[in-house]
């Protein structure tokens, strides 16, 4: 999985406003190993699902919180930059708030499913990083 600070602005929306989205269909659909996708907007932020079982890369997002979402598996957060060491791990319906300028990365026990909400076309800044 190499995913660009392009290809996670560039996503469309896939479906507007009083459209009912069945999520966990959304979800059941994806047989990628990492799928993240733009569901819907509200004013400038937006519902992402992502569906992923491994590890994604060290980043921030200078200008936007996140709110992680989780409805299956096991999604653990590592942080950077003060909080070293730290994690926190997600089971379903259980979520948090990433500040914005957090360093952080997220990694899918098994096929993690969560919801995601942000600024829509947050900035994304890929941090170098073992």
């Amino acid at each position: 999985m190499q995913v660009t600070a392009d290809d996670y602005t560039s996503e469309p929306v896939r479906y507007p406003a009083l459209k009912v989205v069945d999520l966990f269909a959304e979800g059941a659909a994806v047989t990628e190993r990492y799928r993240n996708m733009v569901i819907n907007r509200v004013n400038d932020s937006c519902l992402r699902l992502a569906v992923f079982e491994e590890v994604y890369r060290w980043h921030f997002h200078p200008t936007s919180d996140e709110l992680f979402l989780v409805v299956e598996g096991l999604l653990v957060i590592e942080f950077e930059n003060g909080e070293a060491g730290r994690e926190l791990q997600l089971r379903p319906w259980q979520c948090v708030t990433i500040p914005a300028m957090t360093r952080h990365r997220t990694r899918g026990v098994g096929r993690t499913v969560n919801l995601c909400f942000e600024k829509l076309r947050a900035e994304t800044v890929f941090v170098d990083s073992d």
